[in-house]
């Protein structure tokens, strides 16, 4: 039985992980290659700042553009109800 698309991309995604991983140790530990140790660090703090503050802008401007929700009528009745 074959894999689906998904299992594929699944399995393509994890191997690319693991890769990524075992790049970034040897950039970041292995002696003759550590001399980018510096600049891998600084890049990953970079995009890790980035990711988090671009979401806040995102967040932020979503509260600033989104209308407020019309009230339900359901509610207006009960506020008349209780004055």
């Amino acid at each position: 039985m074959g894999m689906t698309k998904e299992q594929v991309l699944g399995w393509i995604v994890f191997a690319a992980s693991i890769v990524g991983i075992i790049v970034y140790f040897l950039l970041m530990f292995v002696p003759p290659l550590n001399q980018w140790a510096f600049l891998v660090m600084s890049i990953t703090l970079f995009i890790g700042v980035a990711v988090v503050l671009g979401i806040l802008a995102w967040i932020g401007y979503t509260l600033a553009t989104t209308p407020p929700p019309e009230p339900l009528p359901e509610l207006e009745k009960l506020e008349e109800e209780k004055t």
